[in-house]
């Protein structure tokens, strides 16, 4: 079954990249800023607002700059269960 609300990647992505920016644009910081703080090329950054294209590690180099970087701690972490027995046999 096809769910038809779930989102693309990169409707995923350009989200993330909106919300970046909106926390970029909270802390008042410049692009230019944002890339030196990241430890990252200005072009990197700016191809990231734009296009949404980024690799995981300046990912994670934004998200510590922001003082987000605890965000990644809940991705992958929800447990997923096929059965009752499943969140049973989970407690034990």
């Amino acid at each position: 079954m096809i769910d038809l609300d779930q989102q693309t990647p990169s409707e995923i992505a350009a989200a993330l990249a909106q919300r970046v920016r909106a926390r970029r644009k909270e802390l008042k910081l410049t692009q230019v800023q944002m890339s030196q703080k990241a430890g990252m090329s200005l072009g990197s950054y700016k191809r990231f607002e734009q296009t949404h294209q980024i690799s995981l590690e300046s990912l994670i180099r934004i998200s510590i700059a922001l003082s987000c970087e605890d965000d990644f701690d809940a991705l992958f972490a929800k447990r997923q269960y096929a059965s009752i027995q499943d969140v049973i046999n989970a407690r034990r």
